[in-house]
């Protein structure tokens, strides 16, 4: 797309008519045109493929601790030493009460979360067990996040009734290796293109505040829309005493609106997901949410928004916006 001359409302134009953003374009205009433009640009896209809708999500931390994995954010690596809690996979009637309360309480689709580089064994039979029941209680979409997994483990989930799998690919793939050396940034495409081949939708984002660039968070954006990814979780790093980053601080309010606007405009039709670290937004992300962002996670299940679902129901209405599906 020829970006030059044109104001951020104009690609956005060119957008909606049907023309995409490529890495070898003059992009420019995403870290120079003033926040309020840029995003006035993100919301004019996020209204003609999204409408008023917001996508509402929730989790549950399925296992937790004993990770095998060196990523320098993460509370949850054996290798760091954080006091968090750490259990083995929760029973089926532990997941199956968080679901059913999360369904009753209004949210459109409710995920498991284990950490670790794979489940397998007997925690993924769990797993199984677990979504079994939770297919034949639940109406709401139900997603699966459990690491790197092959494609006959992502197909018995598919089987069973998971509709999304969740693998984020956390930061650029330059970018990577200073996050996590235990596995590759490979390992995790692989992942994502093994769940897509058999048929399961995709949510895969990854976290802004670990000392990437800017250029860094461009070149994820076009990494996960060269990927096809239709739900994007954008993190907002929490530094956890006892990991690598704790040091670091987050990110301006500002820099992370423009970060949500900039991977509306690579990705103009994938649901760009508010997720962990929400509540260092002001107004409760409202801004994001009215200018790029179509979907968040909410509730308190984990390290998410610091939102509850009553108050992101009542956010939703302020905005004229609902979760209410089509």
């Amino acid at each position: 797309m020829d970006t030059d001359n044109l104001t951020a409302s104009d690609i956005a134009k060119k957008i909606i008519s049907g023309e995409r953003l490529t890495s070898s374009d003059n992009l420019n205009f995403l870290l120079t045109t003033p926040l309020d433009e840029l995003q006035e640009g993100a919301a004019l896209i996020q209204k003609n493929f999204h409408g008023n809708h917001i996508d509402l999500c929730t989790i549950i931390n399925g296992k937790s601790g004993h990770c095998s994995e060196d990523c320098k954010y993460c509370a949850q690596s054996a290798r760091h030493k954080t006091g968090i809690d750490e259990y083995d996979f929760l029973s089926v009637n532990e997941i199956l009460a968080a679901g059913l309360a999360n369904e009753k309480a209004g949210v459109n689709r409710f995920s498991v979360v284990t950490v670790g580089r794979a489940l397998s064994g007997e925690s993924f039979e769990k797993a199984i067990e677990s979504y079994k029941v939770l297919r034949s209680k639940l109406k709401i979409g139900l997603c699966a996040s459990h690491g790197i997994l092959s494609a006959e483990q992502l197909r018995r989930l598919k089987d069973i009734g998971i509709t999304n799998y969740h693998h984020n690919i956390e930061t650029s793939r330059r970018y990577f290796p200073y996050i996590c050396t235990s596995h590759t940034f490979d390992d995790r495409i692989k992942t994502i293109k093994a769940a897509q081949s058999v048929g399961l939708n995709v949510c895969s984002g990854g976290i802004i505040g670990m000392g990437e660039t800017w250029q860094d968070r461009i070149d994820m954006a076009f990494e996960l829309a060269a990927l096809k990814i239709n739900s994007i979780p954008v993190n907002i790093l929490n530094p956890i005493k006892g990991t690598p980053l704790e040091n670091l601080k987050p990110p301006e309010s500002v820099d992370v609106l423009r970060t949500v606007a900039i991977f509306r405009y690579i990705n103009p039709s994938a649901n760009i997901r508010l997720a962990a670290g929400r509540k260092f937004l002001p107004d409760k992300g409202a801004s994001a949410l009215t200018h790029g962002a179509s979907a968040t996670i909410t509730g308190n299940m984990l390290n998410t928004s610091g939102n509850t679902i009553n108050d992101d129901l009542k956010l939703l209405r302020q905005l004229g916006l609902t979760n209410a599906e089509p």
